[in-house]
């Protein structure tokens, strides 16, 4: 009889881990703790058979010198026993799959109600500009040339950060699709200074912008009550334009973009919410026309579902 124990408790650990694996949202917090209470029955209810099981009193039927009719009813009593438990077995293993079942069904038709109310979802926010700041910077001006000598300086440098606005709209519980505007840009001053450093002459506010139109995808891979955790995908058009000419004497260029989001968390109710998100927003043509390579790393942003 413990090898029947065994084996119960066993069973029932896989039936669990079949459970977690396939229930992953919990929108019921009040249903899950009922589900846990009854199949929490069960489990007591079957290793007290067992225990009864295990307490009966193990009799060699010729050393105890039984009648043959006292023999033949605790033959029976045992057969019969052992019956009811397989029995009371069957029913909880039949009992336990109706309530993963219920359960995943139950998910599941919570899930495509979800998807079904408020799937439009609007929001703004902002994104950093550590690749620019790496790459654009103050320039060192020289001080051991003679004064007749006069170079120019890129100096005081403004980073506008990235600014998006995106629209997404939720086609089943786990998959979005939308589009996606974003702007940043960099400010600066041409200085030209003499071979001691002095300022000569100072062109204030050149400049460069970058927009980026994207059409956007969303993978949520967890869902609870009020967090959900997501990955996205974007591709479309950058735009870059400026004072400044490039070496194809243009001004304003054309380049792919790419935005990755990484890890997303998405945090609020039904109606609003705030994100965080980790990923990088590239755009470039060539090793020589590079706009955005690991841009944007870090977002914030908030929004509404409507």
């Amino acid at each position: 009889m413990n090898k029947i124990g065994i084996v119960l408790l066993l069973w029932m650990c896989c039936a669990m881990t079949v459970v977690s694996q396939n229930v992953v949202v919990l929108f019921d917090e009040e249903e899950y703790v009922e589900q846990s209470a009854s199949d929490t029955l069960v489990i007591d209810t079957l290793v007290s058979d067992t225990m009864t099981m295990d307490a009966l009193p193990s009799v060699d039927v010729e050393s105890a010198h039984m009648s043959p009719a006292l023999s033949v009813q605790y033959k029976s009593d045992v057969r019969h026993i052992r019956d009811s438990l397989k029995q009371t077995m069957r029913l909880a293993r039949g009992v336990m799959h109706k309530n993963v079942r219920t359960m995943r069904d139950s998910v599941r038709q919570n899930l495509h109600v979800l998807a079904g109310k408020n799937p439009h979802q609007l929001r703004v926010g902002w994104g950093d500009q550590l690749f620019e700041s790496l790459v654009w910077y103050n320039q060192l001006h020289s001080t051991i040339y003679p004064e007749s000598f006069v170079e120019e300086y890129s100096e005081e440098y403004r980073y506008l950060q990235h600014w998006f606005v995106e629209y997404q709209y939720r086609v089943r519980y786990w998959f979005n699709v939308g589009a996606m505007v974003d702007y940043s840009g960099v400010l600066w001053d041409k200085v030209m200074r003499n071979g001691k450093g002095d300022e000569v002459n100072r062109e204030k506010n050149c400049d460069f912008h970058n927009i980026a139109i994207m059409v956007t995808t969303r993978f949520t891979y967890m869902h609870s009550k009020y967090v959900s955790l997501y990955s996205g995908l974007g591709a479309g058009l950058n735009i870059n334009t400026g004072s400044e000419i490039d070496y194809r004497g243009r001004k304003t260029a054309l380049a792919p973009a790419l935005s990755l989001t990484v890890l997303g968390m998405n945090v609020g109710n039904e109606r609003w919410f705030g994100a965080v998100e980790f990923g990088g927003l590239y755009s470039l043509m060539n090793i020589h026309e590079v706009y955005m390579a690991g841009s944007r790393m870090f977002t914030v942003s908030v929004g509404c579902r409507f």
